[in-house]
């Protein structure tokens, strides 16, 4: 016979606003684990149609499976999810969180103070144990648990924390502690920032797993406030020496979740998202980020899943909304400046949307067979959208950014720092694979007459002083965060992320190896740049780039007299490197001349 419902409701009142909470409350996962919520698999063919989930957990002994519905949300206002349950004591639950701004105290127009939380759950019981098991679990216990970890999430949004983190009780493996002590030693004493290995090891002592399994730097760097480059490369160096790992992650276009790597051979030029159904060609641009977790030697992090799809997995998604075949729902969204766009997972393509002022509040996106409209609608800051199922089918509207975050370390920026090179050199591709870096600013040198430098003071004293100019020049282009990519004879390949920094780079070793100390020979230096896209190969055993920019920059190179740079009309348009060379008080004069290049 069916049995009732239960329902529950339970309001606070928080002195954090809606925003300062949402990436708390709104990381499932991590709630679901702070308030007692046993651990989650996936079962065999788990992934269905519109991102539903066969999953399962065992409770008390008792075996528990269900199908779970996508998540829906608008962020950062609510979220909700249903379970329809195959096994155990229930056959239904609905859960519906919803964060409102509280207003002034004194009833004035004063802007909102914190918020009020409400979290409303629906359970339905299958048999007689879930009608006496429900009153108690969700009645009581759980009650309780998220009065609890709501009171602490309030806590840590007021003072700026986005993320949980600190664990309650840390394990390290036998002699883990001691041997990250020993090793940050030795980190500081071979030159690293004292502070930021303090940072470091404190984070590797008391973080909870989540926190440590997928370290982002420049997430860190931002929330101790210091120096993303400087934090990257202290990770890099605690990785050759033993207190972290590397890995790749790979990044799908559409959700931004995939899965990692320990190298980069491991990678493919194409990958497969399964919660997506979607193929994807690798870029080292967007498609990889690289990420560090501690030693296993030090600390062995096993990451439980708890709640899988909330609405934090995939931050840049504004809004999500299942919609029945020809339903339509209207939803008020709080948007940005920048572009959006509304996809399903089953139509082709995605609908354009750019956040503009004073246009009409109300927006109807419309779905249908045929695909999208071939046009960018415009939206406001804060928008009424009207998603509309036109199909004969059910469908999952996802409203998101289309800007990618710049907290990612992304494989096409690591890989053109000199620091990455040096301690992880022989990190390259499979043998065959070519895999785009994106734009890159390539870089080459040689030495003016250097022929007859062998001829005038002799072929030994010569390749010494060519040897030497090798060593001012790698740290000139490592200060200015670029990379050495090979030496060719008396010639040398680098590459930067920013055509800005090359070009300043190239005028300080200019000016160095003209004016070396007393007793060395002046060198003159030619160099030639270009900025355009690059492939990345595997060449030597180790990572190099090639493609049409780098043999433009090559041919630059080959123009240059050595009194100057040669720069392509693309390094030019850089609005960084136009504001460099037009202050005076840089001395750099400039002459455009056109030629025709070989090949």
């Amino acid at each position: 016979m069916p049995f009732r419902s239960f329902h529950y409701r339970w309001e606070f009142d928080l002195e954090s606003s809606p925003e300062q909470l949402w990436p708390l409350v709104a990381d499932t996962n991590r709630f679901n684990r702070d308030t007692g919520v046993p651990s989650i698999q996936m079962l065999p063919g788990s992934e269905l149609k519109n991102a539903r989930r066969r999953l399962r957990l065992s409770a008390l002994g008792i075996p528990v499976e269900w199908e779970e519905q996508p998540f829906e949300w608008v962020r950062p206002h609510r979220f909700g999810v249903i379970r329809r349950y195959s096994k155990g004591p229930m056959s239904e639950l609905r859960v519906r969180v919803e964060l409102l701004s509280r207003p002034a105290d004194d009833g004035s127009d004063q802007p909102a103070i914190g918020s009020k939380l409400i979290y409303e759950v629906s359970a339905t019981p299958r048999n007689v144990i879930g009608l006496l098991a429900i009153p108690i679990q969700i009645g009581l216990i759980s009650a309780r648990n998220f009065a609890r970890t709501i009171r602490e999430y309030d806590k840590l949004a007021k003072h700026g924390s986005t993320a949980g983190g600190e664990a309650k009780r840390v394990e390290f493996v036998s002699g883990g502690r001691e041997r990250l002590l020993a090793l940050s030693e030795k980190l500081v004493a071979s030159g690293n920032d004292e502070q930021l290995v303090a940072l470091l090891v404190d984070h590797i002592e008391n973080a909870d797993e989540f926190a440590v399994a997928r370290m982002r730097p420049y997430e860190l760097a931002q929330r101790w406030h210091k120096p993303r480059r400087s934090l990257l490369s202290t990770c890099l160096c605690a990785t050759r020496a033993g207190i972290l790992d590397l890995q790749w992650n790979l990044i799908c276009p559409l959700c931004r979740g995939g899965s990692g790597v320990t190298s980069l051979n491991e990678l493919s030029p194409k990958v497969h998202c399964p919660g997506c159904n979607i193929d994807f060609s690798v870029n080292f641009e967007q498609s990889v980020e690289l990420t560090f977790r501690p030693n296993p030697s030090i600390r062995d992090v096993e990451v439980e899943m708890f709640c899988i799809g909330g609405p934090q997995v995939m931050p840049h998604v504004v809004a999500q909304q299942l919609l029945s075949p020809g339903a339509s729902r209207s939803v008020d969204v709080e948007l940005v400046d920048g572009r959006y766009r509304v996809r399903t997972m089953s139509i082709r393509g995605w609908q354009h949307l750019r956040v503009t002022d004073g246009d009409a509040r109300a927006r109807t996106i419309r779905a249908s067979a045929d695909g999208w409209l071939d046009e960018e609608l415009a939206v406001p800051k804060h928008a009424q959208l009207e998603f509309e199922n036109a199909t004969d089918e059910e469908q999952l509207f996802i409203l998101e950014r289309t800007a990618w975050s710049d907290d990612a370390a992304t494989a096409a920026e690591v890989t053109a720092l000199q620091v990455f090179r040096d301690l992880f050199a022989r990190e390259a591709l499979r043998p065959g694979e070519r895999i785009s870096v994106g734009t890159l600013t390539v870089l080459f040198t040689d030495l003016k007459n250097s022929t007859r430098l062998y001829r005038e003071i002799g072929d030994a004293t010569a390749f010494g002083h060519v040897m030497n100019h090798f060593d001012p020049l790698k740290e000139v282009i490592a200060e200015h965060d670029g990379a050495l990519v090979k030496t060719i004879g008396d010639a040398v390949m680098a590459v930067f992320r920013q055509p800005s920094a090359a070009l300043k780079a190239m005028l300080s070793a200019q000016q160095r190896l003209a004016n070396p100390p007393d007793g060395m020979q002046p060198l003159n230096l030619k160099a030639g740049l270009h900025v355009g896209p690059c492939i990345a190969v595997t060449l030597n055993e180790r990572l190099d780039y090639f493609g049409s920019t780098v043999n433009l920059a090559a041919r630059l190179e080959g123009q240059s007299t050595g009194e100057d740079i040669v720069i392509s009309s693309d390094v030019y348009a850089d609005p960084a490197v136009r504001s460099f060379l037009s202050e005076t008080a840089n001395g750099v004069a400039i002459r455009r001349f056109e030629m025709a290049l070989k090949g």
